[in-house]
This record gives structure tokens, C-alpha cells and sequence, in this order.
């Protein structure tokens, strides 16, 4: 690990608190957290665990209450409200202990230095280099600390950055009993980036009238909505019989499955072609594959409930197209929901975006609402009525060897939450 000093640092930073963040970070980014698809404990791998336990004693020495890693995983706490606000309503905070499984997260080498602007050479790998031209982002970060790894694995900042922004703002808050707040909730979930990451989630444990995942790209962005998703699976039978006999007779699911997903568009409504509020249907992995029998998975995504109906009417027809085209085959369409747009109900209250949105700006910092081209917690946690919109920590190229993070902008998180549980305290007031 090598870390260039001195930081960069506005006058309104304390240089000590922003080396407590960065070294919160490097701890956790140490910790191998990936997800497992294919494992069914819980969580699916045991770094998570550990990470849990170590977090869970950080914050009993901080002098939190309520401190617990339940069986699942899970790590709940209390920053206790200052004294006279008690009865104000409890606000909770988010992020998520795992890593993604695309990209190895074991032996982590993270590297924190004063970007200077230009590329930058990835030493573990010399086919990696983080281009400036591909990465513009970085030009707003020129003088500030950046954090990149080797290149051989991915960084972690999706979602340690998350929890280290968590875990710093609490710290601040018990130190600084003077700010005045009520009951700040902060829990810590697994296996996120499988989609299992509030499964396990007590809600009655969190007992928050709105909550704030940590878990977002740059700077002073708010994520209030997200896409409307589905998973598809596309399994079809064909008849199997010896080669040699096979004439009139075999019908091969495999040669089925290509004709299938030749099917599927190839210029439009794929993630390869789509930007902005554009979904798309996106073939994901086989999960089957022999002459009598083939399985796809898909993803259908979209903002738009109608037009997702519509990428799943699509598939059917596909479908439908292929087994014309191969007599005596079957196929079987398996719909599942995986996660709703958080924005309808966000909408209809409009106060849990714009208290964040005033704390950004007493942060120093303009808010921008953005929308995010795939899920997060608060997607489940607002469908499970825990309305939960989704806050900047500093995140870029997350799921990648390329993923880096802005030492800064995870400060500037730390201090908006600083500001925002200030904000809910002086509006329950009134």
C-alpha cells in the first residue's frame, strides 16, 4: 500500500478527520467481501462476517447503542439523540458490507495519492491504466485524493466507501454531542450485489420514518429513482436421440437457444445501445445448456412500468418465433419481480429528497437528482415501505479493476449526513 502525503484539504476540513476517513477506508477494503451466486449460506461467503464483527466492535467503542451482528449478518446501531430530542423521529442510514463477484476483491493493494491530472499507470497490471479521457470525473478531482488499486482486483469502494462515510459520520456525531439530532439508525446489510441485501432486514429493529443507502457515484448526487426490474428465465425442451439417427427426429435446444436470442433486438434494448431512461432486455448467463434441454437467464429493466411489460411481451414473442421455427420444441417463460422504481413513492413524499438536497447545499455542495440505471437496498427497503433514495460517497467504476474513489467526496458525504440528521431534528420541531 502506498499513501502520498500531505492531502489536499479545504480550510473547512480538519486534516485529522479526513485521515481517520481514509484510514476507515483502507481498513475495510483489506476485509475479501465478495458475494457468492452460487453459495447458499448466509451471507454467501464468510468475509462478510468478519467485516461485520469488526465494524459492530468499532462502533461500541464509539459509544453507540444497540450495537448487534444478528445471524444473518446484519449490523444494527444507535447514535443516541442529544439530549431534549429524544422523541424526534429516527432517521437511518445504509450501506453494504459486500463486494461484487465479477472481479476478484482478495489481496487488495490500495494506493491513495494527491491526483495530480493525466492517466494513471495501475502497478499490478500493465494492461491497466485509468485514462483521464475515459474517466472525466478525474479532471474534477486535480489536487485532491484519489485512491486506485493495483489492477489486479477491484477497489471495494462499492460499498466501503459507503460504510466508512457511515461509520465517520457516527463517529463525529458522538463526539460533537452539541449538534443537536434524534435517534440516527445505521445498519450494515450483505450480499447486495446479488440482490439479497434487505432479505434479512428487521425493519422493526430499524424503526426509521426514512432512510439513506450510502452507496452512490461523485458528489452531491440524490438518486430517487431507480429501475423497474424483472428477471426472466427461458428454458426449452428439445428431443434428444443418437446423431446418426437423427434425421427428422432430434430437435436440438441448444441451435433453439441462438435462434432465440438472435430474436432479441440488436440495436435497441440492450445495455450495449441504451442510455438515459432507456431499458433494455439483457441475457445474462446460461444456466443450462444440452441438445434436450437449454435455459437462459435474462434481465428486462426500465423506468417505465408499461414498457417492461412490454421488453417481457417481446421475449414471449421470441419465444413463440423459435418454436415455429423448430417443430417439437417447448419453451417455458418464467417471469420473476426483482425490484421496483423507488421514485412513485418518493414522490409522494417529497420532503425525505429535500432535506438532503438542503443538507448537500450546507455541505457546500450543489444537489443534483439523478437516476440510477439499475437498483440499490432502497429499492427493496422502499417497497417494503422504508422509503430510501440513494446518497453520493465518492464511487467510480465500481465492479472493475479500473474502480477508484475521491478521499474529498466521501468527506463530503460524511458531512452531509452530519448536516441532514440536523435537518430532520429542526423540521420535526416545527
Amino acid at each position: 500500500m502506498e499513501i502520498a502525503w500531505p492531502f489536499s484539504s479545504s480550510e473547512s476540513l480538519s486534516a485529522v478527520s479526513e485521515q481517520r476517513l481514509l484510514n476507515r477506508f483502507l481498513d475495510y477494503v483489506r476485509v475479501d467481501t465478495q458475494a457468492g451466486f452460487d453459495s447458499t449460506s448466509v451471507p454467501t461467503t464468510p468475509g462478510q462476517l468478519r467485516l461485520g464483527a469488526q465494524i459492530a466492535e468499532e462502533l461500541r467503542s464509539l459509544g453507540l447503542v444497540d450495537v448487534e451482528q444478528d445471524a444473518t449478518g446484519t449490523v444494527y446501531g444507535t447514535v443516541p439523540a442529544t439530549p431534549g430530542l429524544e422523541a424526534s423521529p429516527v432517521v437511518a442510514f445504509n450501506a453494504h458490507l459486500d463486494t461484487s463477484p465479477e472481479t476478484s476483491g482478495r489481496d487488495v493493494k490500495p494506493r491513495a495519492f494527491v491526483y495530480q491530472g493525466g492517466d494513471v499507470a495501475l502497478t499490478g497490471d500493465p494492461t491497466k491504466v485509468l485514462r483521464a479521457a475515459e474517466n472525466p470525473a478525474l479532471a474534477d478531482c486535480v489536487g485532491k485524493t484519489i485512491v486506485v488499486t493495483d489492477g489486479t482486483t477491484l477497489l471495494g469502494s462499492d460499498d466501503k466507501s459507503g460504510v466508512a462515510v457511515i461509520v465517520e459520520a457516527a463517529a463525529r456525531l458522538m463526539e460533537r454531542r452539541e449538534l443537536p439530532h434524534g435517534p440516527v439508525r445505521i445498519f450494515f446489510t450483505c450480499d447486495e450485489e446479488i440482490g439479497r441485501g434487505v432479505e434479512y432486514v428487521d425493519l422493526a429493529k430499524v424503526n426509521a420514518v426514512a432512510a439513506y443507502t450510502l452507496d452512490g457515484e461523485g458528489a452531491g448526487a440524490i438518486d430517487d429513482e431507480t429501475f423497474d426490474a424483472m428477471k426472466a428465465v427461458v428454458t426449452f425442451h428439445g428431443i434428444n436421440i443418437h446423431p446418426s439417427i437423427a434425421k427428422g427426429r432430434m430437435v436440438n435446444s441448444l441451435r433453439a437457444l441462438g435462434h432465440f436470442l438472435e430474436r432479441l433486438p440488436q440495436n435497441e434494448r440492450s445495455p450495449e445501445t441504451t442510455d438515459g431512461r432507456e431499458g433494455f432486455i439483457h441475457p445474462v448467463r446460461i444456466l443450462e445448456s444440452g441438445v434436450d434441454r437449454a435455459a437462459v437467464e435474462m434481465i428486462l429493466r426500465d423506468f417505465d412500468r408499461a414498457k417492461l411489460e412490454s421488453h417481457l411481451d417481446l421475449v414471449r414473442e421470441a419465444a413463440a418465433a423459435t418454436r415455429v421455427a423448430f417443430p417439437g420444441l417447448t419453451t417455458e417463460v418464467e417471469a420473476t419481480e426483482q425490484y421496483a422504481n423507488l421514485g412513485p413513492a418518493l414522490a409522494r413524499q417529497p420532503h425525505i429528497v429535500q432535506y438532503a438536497e438542503e443538507a448537500y447545499r450546507r455541505a457546500g455542495i450543489a444537489p443534483r437528482r439523478t437516476i440510477i440505471r439499475g437498483g440499490t437496498d432502497g429499492s427493496f427497503l422502499t417497497a417494503r415501505g422504508l422509503l430510501t433514495p440513494n446518497l453520493s460517497t465518492g464511487e467510480h467504476n465500481p465492479h472493475s479493476p479500473l474502480e477508484w474513489t475521491c478521499l474529498e467526496e466521501m468527506e463530503t458525504a460524511v458531512r452531509t449526513i452530519v448536516e441532514l440528521v440536523q435537518i430532520w431534528a429542526e423540521r420535526s420541531g416545527r
